[in-house]
């Protein structure tokens, strides 16, 4: 009897991630670099500020206004520059606002007093608004929706890695060169890096090192790699209509509550309420963002291998989020903690929670941007962190208004949780299918 023939094993698909190639990766890591020196040159005036506060007569109060004159027209210029991202591209506008942040960071060396740091600050928040947008655009310039996750929470954690450098960086630069020489060493890594990725940047078609493996296995997974001159399917109006937008900035803005007291208050609330030393502070107080930095690659990670295994965009995308904004909530138990070192786990929990969350939640905007017409991705993104920054704004406001009230950060923490728990209910409810914009007849209802 004639044994019958052994099936010929099918070959693997030329476009596997494997074989895709791996320059998608460098442009992202570009852009994590750009959001590291972004968080740099936001905080180095903290770092530097008690080395300058006399000479240019700053007390407390003005202090203050002074640190958040940076976030007022940070939070306003976000969708006017998300527009214009999606009008004039990532890689111009990119290298735009790091010029310009760059320029204003090294200009703080021209500050004589209140008056002229406070503009300086202002400038500086202009141009740092396009940062996210413009990254935003990279994502889906490159990336596959199965990528999206990850690649989102890579230049998403330079947010992380950008802040852990400030201080040693900015400290040692203050030690050998002053404050003055601080500003301008940090205001020129951006310009390098503007120089690097004005010769590295290009659309994916347009890109000399992308192959024809990796090109095709980028547009097959619904990458833009190109720019589109066709008639707009959705316009630019239809943003401000439409609910799942809203849905997904009034939760970005619960996500930004808790993050910013990690910002903001985190420092403080360890040396008061948990009787941190400074060496235990440098020491210990790094934890939590080590933590956070990691919760970035991992959310990433697990969002985008739901989708790989067939579930949808909005069950991959919402379930890594409702997980992690659930997760965030621990913060809301901290101060019933026994001890500093369980309290701070339960931060470091916290922290890294939200930051899993935070890479599905920044992909969101590439995932519902339409996918015929120009972009509108940029502009997703732009409205989605203003909204978000406002409540990032109000949280130190609120946690020291109860820390003042109570002479505890216990309700302030509370009031965090609580929060986090109303982002999750907004991303169920509020937040309907991730899917492009074009791709459904009610792109416009609320």
């Amino acid at each position: 009897m004639t044994r019958p023939a052994r099936p010929v094993p099918t070959p693997e698909p030329a476009a596997t991630p494997s074989a895709g190639g791996k320059v998608r990766w460098i442009m992202i890591g570009l852009a994590f670099i750009a959001i590291a020196i972004n968080y740099i040159d936001r905080a180095n005036l903290s770092v530097a500020l008690p080395y300058l506060d006399k000479e240019l007569h700053l007390d407390p109060a003005l202090a203050g206004v002074v640190l958040g004159a940076f976030f007022w027209t940070y939070s306003l210029f976000q969708i006017p520059l998300g527009w214009l991202v999606d009008r004039i591209g990532a890689r111009t506008m990119f290298a735009a606002a790091v010029v310009w942040w760059s320029v204003f960071t090294a200009a703080t060396v021209l500050a004589r007093g209140f008056g002229s740091l406070f503009g300086l600050r202002l400038m500086l928040g202009i141009g740092e608004a396009g940062a996210f947008p413009a990254a935003t655009r990279v994502v889906e310039e490159w990336f596959p929706r199965s990528e999206r996750a990850i690649a989102s929470g890579i230049y998403d954690s330079g947010a992380r890695g950008g802040t852990l450098l400030a201080i040693p960086l900015v400290t040692a630069l203050i030690a050998s060169l002053g404050w003055r020489g601080s500003f301008l060493v940090t205001g020129g890594i951006g310009l390098v890096w503007v120089a690097v990725w004005l010769w590295a940047y290009r659309v994916p078609r347009l890109n000399r090192w992308v192959t024809p493996e990796e090109l095709t296995y980028i547009e097959t997974g619904g990458a833009r790699t190109e720019e589109s001159h066709t008639k707009p399917t959705v316009h630019w109006r239809d943003l401000f209509r439409n609910r799942t937008v809203w849905g997904m900035a009034l939760g970005f803005a619960c996500q930004s509550y808790v993050i910013y007291f990690f910002i903001t208050w985190f420092p403080t609330y360890l040396v008061h309420e948990r009787h941190f030393t400074l060496l235990q502070l440098g020491l210990w107080g790094t934890l939590p963002g080590l933590v956070a930095f990691a919760g970035n690659f991992v959310g990433g990670w697990a969002s985008d291998v739901l989708v790989r295994r067939g579930r949808s965009l909005t069950f991959a995308r919402k379930t890594c989020i409702v997980a992690g904004m659930l997760g965030s909530a621990l913060i809301g138990l901290v101060g019933l903690a026994p001890n500093a070192a369980l309290a701070l786990v339960l931060l470091s929990i916290s922290f890294g929670s939200v930051t899993f969350a935070t890479s599905s939640i920044v992909a969101l905007p590439a995932d519902i941007a339409p996918t015929s017409g120009p972009s509108l991705a940029g502009s997703i993104q732009g409205f989605q962190n203003g909204i978000a920054n406002l409540a990032g704004i109000a949280s130190p406001v609120v946690i020291g208004a109860l820390y003042g009230a109570t002479g505890s950060f216990g309700w302030g923490l509370v009031s965090a949780a609580l929060v986090a728990l109303v982002g999750c209910v907004i991303y169920l409810v509020v937040v309907e299918r991730i899917e492009p914009m074009d791709h459904r007849k009610d792109t416009a209802t609320a």
